[in-house]
């Protein structure tokens, strides 16, 4: 199976990494980091970084293709060539995966029209734009389209890709070996679990990332 985890400056790392924990692991995994250009790609927190070995042109048909989120999801959201990669690749793919904001790129692409779909909390209002119907879940699955909410969502969604792939028993064995066990020390990872102060401060912590994004690219 060949596996495209697409990589653009800004990309939010666990969104791609997290996943491929999960994907690379499959019976005959053949994965590999793309961008436009082949090369070194930063993610938003600007100290990760990743490489890019084949440009998207370089990949015509993968069997799955996995678009993360993460603030540079604006600047990809205008990309032409990007979104008319996307757009060639899901008439053959097997999957077409996304993490976080990276459904927003795909619905920019037009790939979600009336598709089931969802993203991070801070962005969910934004997928009916793209003509989707959004949906408050972990990972959603339509038809060949998955979408899974944000950052950690990924994991989930891998999973359970995993089990469409190789079954049930070898999913529970990749979930084992990679000890994906949560238990974290709040019960805090949803909006609905805090004030909506809280709520607004960690949303508007989100804008102003993207805001020093742009005027860093502007």
């Amino acid at each position: 199976m060949k596996i495209a985890i697409l990589l653009y400056d800004g990309f939010t790392a666990l969104d791609a990494v997290g996943p491929y924990e999960v994907l690379s692991r499959l019976p005959g995994a053949d994965l590999a980091f793309v961008a436009a250009r082949a090369g070194v790609v930063t993610s938003d927190t600007g100290f990760l970084k990743l490489t890019a070995t084949a440009a998207i042109d370089d990949v015509p048909a993968p069997d799955l293709v996995l678009v993360p989120g993460g603030p540079g999801d604006e600047a990809v959201r205008g990309h032409a060539p990007t979104l008319d990669w996307l757009r060639r690749v899901h008439e053959t793919t097997t999957w077409t995966t996304s993490v976080c904001t990276g459904a927003l790129i795909l619905g920019a692409a037009g790939i979600l029209r009336g598709v089931r779909a969802t993203t991070h909390w801070a962005f969910f209002d934004e997928l009916a734009s793209f003509g989707a119907e959004p949906v408050k879940a972990r990972a959603v699955e339509s038809g060949k389209i998955v979408t899974a909410a944000g950052v950690s969502a990924g994991i989930d969604m891998a999973l359970r890709l995993a089990q469409r792939v190789a079954g049930d028993d070898f999913a529970r064995g990749i979930q084992l070996g990679i000890e994906y066990d949560p238990d974290p020390p709040f019960d805090a990872g949803s909006p609905e679990k805090h004030p909506p102060e809280m709520v607004e401060m960690v949303r508007a912590f989100g804008r102003s990332a993207r805001a020093a994004r742009a005027g860093r690219a502007a």
